[in-house]
């Protein structure tokens, strides 16, 4: 592609590079592999507009142009069309977005020829893509954690009758956070202004339904109808949430503010809880550890570094780092169920 070496430096000071801010906070706990084949079909084509250091750069959007030019018109266009795996027209990658990953690896090569670090690119570090994956490592971790996840709960299903009181809400957290991962996979293989979406407020909702999760738990059992006002009083804040970023304004930083806030909130209570009964109940020292677990492992998104090998990020690490989490949850949900089961048993014997 055209456009000189020299031009590199000539923008770099133009733009900061900064990255986008991801949630961190964010206490995901299922998604299952099956379901991950049907939200691929509503991929968004176009990418968000974000701005980096790599992709302000002279040499990459005359690379760019040049690219697009020589082969996204007329005939050339035809051709990469009648040429392109089926599973990369599935996932919407483009003509154009060949070229901005062609050029993106053209810049980088530069940059490290010239003894520069490595730029970031439409907000992300510059990632190997493997067959559709943009990001291969957090998804094939995301799905990882689905998995996990879709097992546990199977496990819960198996060992906790429905008649238990916690059953049906652990169940429909389950689903809400199987919900999650799942966006969280189709985000990581494809990103665009619609799954950048999807991920974001199915991670804030898996959250706050661990927050009503809690509420059933400490409070609902015994007082239904708080359990219900709260309820709905989240599903209030999520929808101003939801409508907020997708109507007003998609503000990374009132993003990360507003999970940061629930994840702590979510903390605070569960631990509460868990100190409040660790010696009537035992196994509470297991949802303890999870959330300190969860929060403390979330701080590897602080850590920004270049992909190891193009492929593994900060990120990534995170969300490998959270797998085994729900095998330790999904036994305390199980001995909590169970207990509450036994304690229901007790009482109408002694009726």
């Amino acid at each position: 592609s055209g456009g000189g070496e020299g031009e590199v430096c000539t923008a770099r000071r133009k733009c900061g590079g900064k990255r986008r801010m991801r949630p961190w906070a964010r206490l995901r706990c299922g998604l299952g592999l099956p379901l991950v084949l049907v939200p691929l079909a509503l991929v968004a084509w176009a990418p968000p507009a974000r701005c980096s250091q790599g992709d302000r750069e002279p040499y990459y959007r005359h690379c760019v142009r040049q690219c697009e030019r020589r082969n996204c018109t007329g005939a050339a266009l035809r051709i990469f069309r009648s040429a392109q795996p089926l599973h990369m027209r599935l996932t919407g990658w483009s003509c154009a977005d060949d070229c901005q990953y062609d050029c993106m690896w053209a810049t980088v090569g530069v940059y490290l020829t010239e003894g520069h670090k490595v730029p970031q690119f439409h907000g992300k570090w510059p990632f190997y893509r493997f067959l559709c994956f943009q990001e291969p490592a957090s998804a094939i971790a995301s799905i990882l954690n689905g998995l996990a996840n879709l097992l546990m709960l199977a496990r819960y299903r198996a060992a906790v009758p429905t008649e238990c009181p916690m059953y049906h809400t652990c169940v429909s957290f389950a689903i809400v956070t199987l919900n999650a991962w799942v966006w969280s996979t189709v985000f990581h293989t494809r990103d665009t202004a619609l799954t950048e979406k999807m991920d974001y407020f199915c991670a804030s909702a898996a959250v706050l339904y661990s927050i009503y999760l809690c509420c059933v738990r400490t409070v609902g059992l015994l007082r239904p109808w708080v359990a219900s006002l709260f309820g709905t009083l989240l599903i209030v804040l999520f929808t101003g949430h939801v409508w907020y970023l997708t109507y007003i304004r998609f503000d990374y930083g009132y993003n990360m503010t507003a999970n940061v806030l629930i994840g702590l909130f979510n903390v605070l209570w569960w631990l509460g809880w868990c100190l409040r009964n660790r010696r009537r109940l035992p196994y509470v020292w297991k949802c303890a550890a999870v959330v300190v677990m969860l929060h403390g492992l979330a701080l590897l998104e602080l850590l920004d570094f270049p992909p190891l090998l193009w492929v593994l990020d900060a990120h990534a690490a995170w969300h490998f780092s959270t797998i085994p989490v729900p095998f330790l949850f999904y036994s305390f949900l199980v001995d909590d169920s169970l207990q509450l089961l036994a304690v229901r048993g007790g009482y109408r014997k002694e009726e």
